[in-house]
């Protein structure tokens, strides 16, 4: 298992396992984050939260709940609005430990433009 935390502490994210691939996206959301993600099934994560300590924005096509701690501000995930049996949840690698996440692949998603991978 590996944990995820904002600055401050107030939200922990654990999930099952190190990720695969980290995508770094040039939307005008995440390249305005600097976010890089890490995805997972919704079924294998767990969000901790103090209470009231997550903020939610929501925006476009109303398809993303993306989150971040009330008290640093730290973006820690998106997840899905409609949920489904395969839903996924995007969480900010970021937040990892950088020795946890540092040999693994980012890939490059033009989520601007065409959402395909640049790689």
């Amino acid at each position: 298992m590996l944990t995820a935390s904002c600055h401050c502490g107030a939200v922990h994210i654990d999930v099952p396992r190190r990720p695969r691939n980290l995508t770094q996206c040039n939307c005008s959301i995440c390249r305005r984050y600097g976010t890089l993600w890490a995805y997972y099934k919704l079924s294998e994560v767990r969000v901790k939260s103090v209470n009231g300590t997550i903020d939610e924005y929501t925006w476009g096509d109303k398809s993303l709940r993306f989150a971040r701690c009330a008290t640093c501000g730290c973006i820690t995930h998106w997840e899905p609005l409609r949920l489904r049996k395969d839903a996924r949840i995007g969480v900010n690698a970021r937040n990892f430990d950088p020795e946890a996440i540092a040999s693994i692949r980012v890939r490059r998603l033009d989520g601007a433009t065409t959402w395909k991978y640049l790689d």
